[in-house]
């Protein structure tokens, strides 16, 4: 799924995207670190690989979109 970041700590590596429906989700910064990127902004658009479990959305990758 497809996202934009909404924001991002730079010092932890963790932030939060909006989702294309809506749908705010937040990221950790193992999320972060396991998609090779050094920095988001803020409106960058984001592409979220996701596991679903018991109906909550953890964020396990960000990659750029």
């Amino acid at each position: 799924m497809q996202g934009t970041v909404a924001t991002f700590e730079a010092d932890t590596g963790a932030g939060t995207a909006v989702l294309d429906d809506g749908t705010r989700v937040a990221f950790d910064a193992a999320a972060f670190a396991a998609g090779g990127l050094r920095h988001l902004r803020p409106g960058q658009r984001v592409r979220l690989d996701t596991d679903e479990r018991d109906r909550i959305v953890r964020v396990a990758l960000v990659t750029m979109a």
